[in-house]
């Protein structure tokens, strides 16, 4: 019961290469999953295949977030995201936990703790991960993250529409073609793992060891 209760949480939260969750698991969706195709329906997936509740935080200067909110001002963006997230979150059943800054690591609700650690107005990645068993393992400054623990439990044209979604908007972000590699590990356990990768690669992503 113990092990239970001290386990880390499960957050959805921005694939953003600087976020970076210092308590809790991410799952990671380009602009915490506002206006990624299929999100609910992959929600529901997420909620069959981990049981437990999921909560959801926003990040700054969201370069998503950015260009689905239509402006051009990174005070306007940083300004409007956490009321379209509470209300993501509220849709979707979700628990929303708050708000992670470019600032010291900060404790927000549900057993949540992180922030931006990338320097502000800048990307360093130069490749995408999927974390295919459990959602991320290890963080990476180096590497734009995309949550694809579900992948096996949707249909293949809703997980084939929201990942390459993602991975062409942080190529058009990176300004060139991105490496794709992968995690395993997680909860859910090398034999999801292997289920997840499979359908990746039918979906035609080549991806490094």
């Amino acid at each position: 019961m113990s092990h239970k209760i001290n386990a880390p949480k499960l957050v959805i939260a921005d694939g953003d290469e600087g976020v970076q969750i210092n308590e809790g698991i991410r799952l990671a969706f380009a602009g915490a999953g506002y206006e990624v195709p299929g999100f609910s329906e992959i929600v529901k997936a997420l909620k069959k295949i981990f049981k437990e509740k999921i909560r959801l935080a926003s990040t700054q200067n969201s370069a998503w977030m950015k260009k689905h909110l239509s402006t051009d001002e990174w005070e306007q963006v940083n300004a409007l995201v956490q009321q379209h997230h509470q209300a993501l979150a509220d849709k979707e059943g979700l628990l929303y936990a708050g708000y992670l800054p470019f600032a010291d690591p900060k404790e927000v609700k549900y057993k949540i703790k992180g922030h931006m650690v990338r320097p502000m107005g800048m990307h360093l990645a130069n490749k995408i991960c999927f974390t295919l068993g459990g959602g991320e393992k290890k963080f990476n400054l180096g590497q734009y993250l995309i949550s694809a623990d579900w992948v096996s439990e949707v249909p293949l044209e809703i997980a084939e529409k929201t990942l390459k979604a993602q991975v062409d908007f942080y190529q058009d972000l990176a300004g060139q073609k991105l490496n794709l590699i992968f995690q395993t590990g997680g909860k859910l356990g090398k034999e999801k793992a292997a289920e997840n990768k499979k359908v990746l690669e039918k979906i035609g992503f080549d991806l490094e060891e």
